[in-house]
């Protein structure tokens, strides 16, 4: 059986490591351009890495829907299916209808719940103890398709980074269990109840952003959901930049500094009063230096109870 694979991160390269691994044959890998890093450095997509580890050939249309030259190419290609892994590209109509098995989507939540780009930080966000991966056959609409099969994965207390790791790596093996199915026909296709819908939107990096005008609990939450990125920052000494790593939320009434104030300081932490509650800050990293836990952060920035993490417009 012929699969063409579209992915871009690290979440999408487990299942094309999977299909790789079950022996399929794989006559195009699609995935995002690379884009430029530091110093002008080109950075690949960890597919598309994956893909040039095992020989495979690698396309990167900027837009598949103005792309007509790359549409033509997959129609004389012919795959019998295409699987998809946030790819980062909405399929037209003329794309998902080239396979005769259709196009199986691999994402990142329990649909309905949590269609769209950022269903992995949505799931942290909304303190959700459980989510999961759902296989569903792709149609027009945005993650609206029937299901085929799903995995739920607990994630209690976990960051971005470990919560990817873990529905990576449960969604792969759910694609390999489930691709024979839709092959041989034993596939279930259920459709999605619409009124059990929530939708997860695009990251920005101003999400990252809190003046502590929020609830210690939504905060942790956020410096959890955005580990990766943009991370959960603020601004300290009238403009640097102070990212959030690990904290430990406390929650009840606010103490009597007003929110974005240190309340208390420790040999190891920090607190910041919080709208509702207040917020134990454990790991930090200030613009310009290297990540470290809240002791040594304090060992070369003196905290006192007092000081202000200040709000954006006065940075």
């Amino acid at each position: 059986m012929k699969i063409v694979f579209m992915g871009t991160p690290s979440f999408a390269a487990y299942s094309l490591k999977k299909v790789i691994d079950e022996g399929y044959e794989i006559p195009l890998v699609v995935t995002q351009p690379d884009r430029r890093g530091n110093r002008n450095k080109m950075i690949l997509s960890p597919v598309k890495e994956m893909a040039l580890e095992h020989g495979l050939e690698v396309a990167q249309p900027h837009r598949i829907k103005d792309d007509a030259e790359f549409v033509s190419g997959l129609k004389e290609i012919a795959p019998d299916m295409i699987v998809v892994a946030a790819f980062g590209q909405i399929l037209p109509k003329e794309v998902l209808d080239i396979p005769r098995l259709g196009c199986v989507n691999v994402h990142g939540s329990l649909l309905p719940k949590l269609r769209g780009a950022s269903p992995m930080q949505s799931a942290i966000l909304e303190g959700l103890d459980e989510t999961g991966v759902t296989i569903m056959r792709m149609d027009e609409g945005l993650d609206t398709g029937d299901m085929i099969s799903k995995v739920k994965v607990d994630i209690r207390g976990k960051d971005i980074i470990e919560v990817a790791d873990l529905l990576a790596e449960a969604g792969a093996d759910l694609l390999a269990m489930t691709i024979p199915q839709i092959e041989n026909g034993s596939a279930a296709y259920t459709g999605q109840n619409e009124d059990e819908a929530t939708y997860s939107h695009l990251i920005k990096k101003s999400d990252g952003y809190t003046d502590f005008n929020e609830s210690a609990v939504q905060i942790e939450r956020k410096i959890r959901a955005y580990a990766d990125w943009p991370s959960c920052y603020t601004y300290i000494d009238g403009g640097l930049q102070l990212k959030l790593y690990k904290a430990e939320a406390i929650p009840g009434e606010s103490s009597t500094y007003a929110p974005g104030t240190v309340s208390a300081v420790d040999k190891h932490d920090y607190t910041i009063s919080c709208q509702e509650g207040s917020l134990k800050v454990l790991e930090q990293q200030l613009q310009g230096k290297k990540r470290m836990g809240a002791g040594d952060f304090m060992r070369g920035h003196k905290l006192t109870p007092g000081d202000r993490f200040c709000a954006e417009e006065d940075k």
